[in-house]
């Protein structure tokens, strides 16, 4: 499954270049994300902690970052595998910034493969939009981070857990008032 997001940061694009390259930073902004071990040489291990409705997914597994400091980019390719529940993911993710004035675009293409029980949450499309959500989560994260006042309070700022039954429920509210918007449309 692919799906393509893009968000705005109200910060030069010198500055939130540099947060990208703190890989260890970026992991604390994304929610149920957990860094266990920098490989060298780009590569990371982590953990990353999902629960939708009735259903949880631990997943461990490996990432490498191949940042592009010309074109402000960067490819990252993981794979992680969910030892209890049997879902194997990968992904391919690309991002690129781009200059604003005093904001910075960020624009996000990834490539999501599941199998398992958790890949039946990915036909349905919830994953895509649950990421929209969790994007605005990291968002939120990345900012107070850069508004930090230390590095040592920055580095205490983390995105909470991923809130699988309230996330999964206000996505689901979401597409019933879409559906029920477009339908008063057409009637």
């Amino acid at each position: 499954m692919r799906f393509e997001q893009e968000f705005t940061v109200n910060r030069p694009l010198a500055t939130v270049w540099e947060f990208f390259q703190d890989v260890p930073q970026v992991a604390d902004c994304l929610p149920g994300a957990e860094l266990t071990e920098d490989k060298g040489d780009g590569s990371y291990a982590g953990r990353l902690g999902i629960k939708l409705g009735p259903m949880s997914a631990n997943f461990e597994g490996e990432a490498r970052v191949e940042p592009d400091a010309g074109a402000h980019s960067a490819l990252i390719s993981g794979k992680g595998v969910d030892k209890k529940g049997g879902s194997r993911g990968q992904v391919k993710v690309t991002y690129a910034l781009s200059d604003e004035g005093d904001a910075t675009r960020v624009d996000v293409n990834a490539d999501i493969t599941l199998s398992g029980a958790v890949a039946q949450f990915g036909r349905t499309g919830l994953i895509a939009e649950m990421s929209s959500r969790l994007i605005g989560e990291f968002v939120e994260c990345l900012e107070a981070k850069l508004s930090a006042g230390s590095t040592e309070e920055a580095a205490e700022i983390r995105a909470g857990e991923v809130r699988g039954l309230s996330l999964f429920i206000s996505t689901v509210w979401s597409r019933i008032v879409d559906f029920f918007k477009k339908l008063l449309r057409s009637g």
